[in-house]
């Protein structure tokens, strides 16, 4: 998952995206101070090890 945050004026928005190309095609629109993030979840399947 793809979160761009958004800071204005008081207000902090969040957008979240599926993938990083729809992120930073939205990235490249917005104004204002702006941070790109990819979340990324440990306990996700392909993260996970059997090994434990």
């Amino acid at each position: 998952m793809w979160v761009i945050t958004l800071y204005s004026n008081k207000n902090t928005s969040m957008f979240e995206f599926d993938t990083e190309k729809e992120a930073r095609e939205a990235f490249k629109n917005i104004k204002g101070c702006k941070i790109l993030s990819e979340i990324i979840y440990f306990n996700d399947y392909c993260f996970a090890s059997a090994t434990f």
